[in-house]
């Protein structure tokens, strides 16, 4: 042994990390080779830290996120469409595959610069009278979109919908208001967000090494600069990640319903007008929010994200069924909107694959591609599902909602074949640890309520080495 790889054992008795696995592992490697105790007590306390400091502020910038989406179709029953003299079917979007830079260079970094661009684009769009201007824009915008919802903005929007301007347009100001805040909030977040848990000014030194020790049991590591495209070539020739971009470009697709064409769907229903279309998504947002949350919780709780992605989709299937087949007359304006509210199911899905995805996929450049290539699948659905609704289908968009429907039926599908794809990859799991002279059952502690730490000091070594969920062995699939 090299003399600098015995400098880093020690008086305990697991295996100790080379220099050279130091250097090419996870940037927490070196914190984490000395194992420290970790209470349920400090569990619990630096996971509270964390949530408190963190989730806030990144819930508030996918809101932001996914409230551009939102601004689009609200614009275009407040005159878009009409003055910036959009025909047909012109359509807006592009996303980058961002993996090498998301690996190489800190979150503290790219996260600001992403937002503040993205922001920039809004105002961009706040000043654009025609489809050459938005499509400038929103290209920018495509280049910066970053990974809860919208409908929490609909009294904002109701109250900017009603501002009388000599100078700007009502779509004007709803891009103005909404570019300001992004802007502001891409400046905040570089004072704000730490890098990784080594870095969090909010914990001590002792609770920053604890941090890491809690993380060890799912194989996932921290952070890492070095990318790897090894790991991407192993993305890209695997089903399981295809099958869940499937899941992406399929529930974004059918999510044109809600979330572009949606405001104009309600108009359509029964003829509201641009303010009472407004209003009628206020309890949407509501069952929207709650939906999310919900099937967060229940996902959570019962540790079974395909189960709980499976009964999300039933109930937006019905309501397309409903919108489809009801006729669109004053007697069945109930049941139309129930329909459209049943709709609002399908904003639990994306988080539950978004989540099932990154609990399934290790190694840092192959998880930072595989999530890019999620959020591209994500912007080609956004940009083909507005197609489905053409022009000539309004105001009932009915053979839109057929498609849809189909849409979410082969979701359904799709998930199913998933879930026999990963208990296969486990079965191969357990047959790769015996031959390496390891328990074929593994019990993965990091999906339990409870911090449990890893018992046998002969596991875990794999957690900070940066592999790949098909290079370690010690690796749990979860569906």
């Amino acid at each position: 042994m090299k003399a600098d790889d015995a400098q880093l054992e020690n008086a305990a008795g697991h295996h100790h990390h080379t220099a050279n696995e130091i250097k090419h592992g996870d940037k927490a490697l070196a914190l984490a080779d000395n194992r420290v105790e970790v209470t349920e007590a400090d569990s619990r306390r630096i996971c509270r830290l964390t949530d408190t400091r963190i989730l806030p502020f990144l819930a508030w910038v996918y809101f932001l996120q996914i409230l551009d989406k939102t601004v689009i179709g609200y614009a275009a029953i407040f005159g878009l469409k009409e003055n910036t003299h959009l025909v047909g079917d012109h359509q807006l979007g592009a996303q980058p595959l961002a993996a090498f830079l998301l690996v190489k260079y800190p979150v503290k970094v790219t996260m600001p610069i992403i937002v503040f661009c993205w922001g920039a684009s809004l105002l961009g769009m706040a000043g654009s009278t025609n489809y050459q201007g938005l499509l400038a824009s929103r290209f920018l915008l495509g280049w910066c979109l970053l990974v809860l919802h919208e409908r929490t903005w609909a009294p904002l929007v109701y109250g900017l919908g009603h501002i009388k301007s000599n100078k700007l347009h009502s779509y004007q100001i709803i891009f103005l208001l909404t570019g300001i805040v992004t802007v502001v909030t891409g400046v905040l977040i570089y004072f704000y967000i730490d890098n990784s848990v080594m870095e969090a000014r909010f914990l001590t030194p002792e609770e920053r090494a604890k941090g890491v020790e809690r993380l060890r049991a799912n194989n996932q590591g921290v952070v890492t600069t070095e990318f790897k495209w090894a790991q991407v070539g192993e993305m890209m020739l695997e089903p399981k990640t295809w099958l869940f971009i499937a899941m992406s470009f399929l529930i974004n697709v059918g999510a044109s319903v809600s979330t572009v064409f949606g405001p104009l769907l309600l108009k359509g229903l029964v003829g509201f007008d641009a303010y009472t279309t407004v209003l009628l998504n206020i309890p949407f947002g509501v069952l929207q929010t709650a939906i999310i949350l919900g099937f967060a919780w229940l996902s959570t709780k019962f540790k079974k994200k395909s189960i709980m992605l499976l009964i999300a989709t039933v109930p937006v299937i019905v309501g397309l069924a409903l919108l489809y087949a009801l006729p669109r007359t004053k007697k069945n304006e109930g049941p139309l909107l129930f329909g459209y509210y049943c709709i609002a199911f399908l904003f639990g899905t994306n988080p539950l694959v978004m989540s099932w995805m990154a609990g399934n996929t290790s190694g840092q450049s192959k998880k930072t591609a595989a999530m890019c290539a999620f959020n591209a699948a994500s912007a080609a659905g956004n940009i083909l599902g507005p197609y489905l609704f053409k022009a000539a289908y309004a105001p009932a968009y009915i053979p839109s909602l057929k498609a849809v429907m189909a849409i979410f039926c082969a979701l359904m599908g799709v998930v199913v074949v998933q879930i026999f794809n990963l208990a296969y990859l486990n079965r191969r799991k357990e047959a790769q640890r015996v031959k390496n002279g390891k328990p074929a059952k593994l019990a993965d502690t990091s999906m339990k309520a409870t911090y449990e730490a890893v018992a046998d000091e002969s596991l875990g070594d794999n957690a900070f080495l940066d592999m790949t969920d098909k290079e370690n062995d010690e690796f749990v699939y979860v569906f």
